[in-house]
């Protein structure tokens, strides 16, 4: 190639105008935030969550940035699924971005620890991931080429990397099924590349969510004495991460678990609160 007909431009780079993408768990939390960031790139949004309420809501916060849709759907059931799966063929026609970020948790001690929560953990962090990707895949391949992959992206957690203890409560099934997630994301980065398909997870630390209300209020000192950085994160900070990953300069980026967690998951921290 001539080097001088490169352009590394940060439109040509990062620009995302006209593309479509489905984020489930999109009507909270970081879900919301990155449904937000593509829509303000010019994606063409689709969000899904359980709750129809949610979603008339995430839809009056969303509707001024762009063109979006929500989609009442729990992605742990197969019809519903199988709804989401059409609504993303009618709406779209193709997809570009999968954005697998609908997540449940559940803390409790060991000897206390039940199976009915571990499955639930378990069931949506992991089991729905891989089902509704799986069955979103001809929608995929459709948008996906050789110079503009279609791009999923699996959100983990710092958790599955590390195990946490700052929480006090130990959260056994998230941790497990987020591990988990990071792996089958390699698997599918593996299985799907012939097709033109990325896969790829990001792995959160904290940041502002119904998840972290608890935490936050009885522990966010430790939580930032925990991280190099002494803070927790921003939304511009995963969104930016996303667009990174669904643009033409993650094309290449493939079968990786990016940490976002100013690096408490490598980090030794304050640990006084353990003795």
């Amino acid at each position: 190639m001539d080097s001088t007909s490169e352009n590394f431009s940060i439109d040509r780079l990062f620009g995302l105008f006209g593309k479509t993408a489905l984020v489930t768990g999109g009507t909270s939390g970081l879900g919301l935030h990155m449904a937000k960031g593509l829509l303000q790139n010019g994606v063409k949004v689709m969000i899904a969550s359980r709750s129809e309420d949610k979603c008339a809501q995430a839809l009056e916060t969303l509707t001024p940035f762009g063109e979006i849709v929500a989609v009442a759907a729990d992605v742990t059931k197969q019809e519903a699924r199988a709804k989401l799966v059409a609504a993303v063929e009618a709406r779209f026609g193709s997809l570009d971005i999968l954005v697998n970020n609908a997540g449940a948790n559940w803390g409790a001690p060991l000897e206390e620890y039940p199976d009915a929560g571990f499955a639930k953990v378990m069931d949506t962090n992991l089991n729905a991931v891989f089902a509704l990707t799986r069955d979103l895949v001809p929608a995929l391949a459709r948008a996906a080429t050789a110079d503009s992959p279609s791009r999923i992206v699996n959100i983990g957690s710092m958790d599955g990397i590390h195990v946490p203890i700052v929480q006090r409560v130990p959260t056994f099934a998230y941790s497990a099924s987020k591990a988990a997630l990071h792996h089958l994301t390699k698997a599918f980065a593996v299985e799907l590349g012939a097709q033109h398909i990325t896969a790829n997870a990001i792995a959160p630390g904290f940041f502002e969510s119904k998840m972290t209300d608890h935490v936050f209020e009885h522990y966010l000192s430790d939580i930032e004495d925990d991280c190099p950085l002494h803070r927790v994160g921003r939304p511009e900070e995963i969104v930016g991460i996303l667009v990174y990953l669904a643009s033409r300069a993650g094309s290449y980026t493939n079968g990786t678990v990016i940490p976002v967690d100013g690096g408490t998951s490598i980090s030794k921290g304050k640990r006084e609160w353990t003795l």
